[in-house]
């Protein structure tokens, strides 16, 4: 039981290419967690169009999600400020809007659906189980990464009146660093000249209030499911590694591990860490599918990976 205490297109090829160049056998993860390569004969067979018909993450194309997409990173672009994200980490950090389980934050995602998302609109519950479910089934063996896929957008649950009903442009959305210059990577950049960061002469440089290799860990993100799904997994004291952290509050941050932005920042642990962030993109990309998961079938496995992993009940 919940108890409330009171929410640029990816050529398919060169993924591909760069997964294979990463050859994940030769990376391992804190705490002994060892990596096997994947089973290429027969895993997951990534889609070349999503489920409007269209290329992937295809901003421009003219779909029924195109206006709806566009106004969201409009309004994304120029609330997003340090100084909000600042608030935000202190507010949500606070842990007291609930306590409840992984599965029951799982079924709350039922009652949402991500309007910065131009390839699917489905209840985000199955986008989770798409992800898991692929990823298994090319990494049978990394239990640690079909927990991180089924995990990684609960903060969605942000939108949820009784987590704040923070509105979509707070949620959920490609992240972006605050402190310094907005990238001409980000998408819909040209929105961010409404944003007062963009005249501050202390954030609209290079390396802003950062010094080069000062580690992501000390980046300021733009606030949403992500960074707010990494404090809820640090604050509860999970299991998982260090990297699937690192994918939790990172794999919405577009403009670094696919435009290659940012990467002054990082340190070497990050760069480790970037490489499974591009094999699990792949998987939390091109697994949207109008073909619909089991929940009931699946949940078991989930459920054990989740006591695995976690504590019964959570913090949120």
């Amino acid at each position: 039981m919940t108890i409330l205490i009171e929410k640029p297109h990816i050529d398919l090829q060169m993924m591909d290419q760069k997964v294979m160049e990463e050859d994940p056998t030769e990376l391992v993860l804190d705490g002994g967690f060892k990596v096997q390569k994947p089973v290429t004969n027969t895993g997951f067979d990534a889609p070349g169009i999503n489920s409007f018909g269209q290329s992937f993450r295809d901003y421009e194309a003219e779909s029924e999600r195109k206006k709806t997409v566009e106004e969201f990173y409009r309004l994304q672009h120029i609330n997003q400020t340090y100084d909000f994200v600042k608030r935000m980490r202190e507010e949500y950090s606070k842990f007291e809007r609930a306590e409840m389980s992984i599965w029951e934050c799982c079924e709350l995602l039922n009652d949402v659906v991500d309007d910065s998302d131009p390839d699917l609109d489905e209840p985000q519950i199955q986008h989770l189980l798409q992800s898991a479910e692929a990823i298994r089934k090319d990494y049978p063996d990394q239990d640690w990464l079909h927990l991180t896929a089924l995990i990684h957008d609960l903060g969605k649950v942000l939108l949820l009146p009784q987590f704040g009903g923070l509105p979509q442009w707070a949620v959920v959305g490609d992240t972006f660093p605050l402190g310094c210059a907005f990238d001409e990577s980000i998408i819909h950049h040209k929105y961010f000249k409404e944003n007062p960061d963009h005249s501050n002469p202390a954030y609209n440089t290079k390396n802003g209030i950062y010094r080069e290799g000062c580690g992501l860990e000390n980046v300021m993100i733009s606030w949403g499911h992500d960074d707010y799904m990494y404090l809820v997994a640090k604050e509860n004291g999970t299991t998982l590694p260090a990297t699937a952290l690192f994918i939790i509050r990172f794999h919405s941050f577009y403009p670094l591990h696919t435009a290659g932005s940012y990467k002054h920042l990082m340190n070497k642990e990050d760069e480790e860490n970037l490489k499974w962030l591009h094999i699990f993109n792949k998987y939390d990309l091109y697994s949207k599918s109008k073909v619909l998961v089991d929940v009931e079938e699946v949940k078991p496995y989930y459920m054990s990976l989740i006591n695995k992993y976690f504590p019964s009940k959570l913090k949120w």
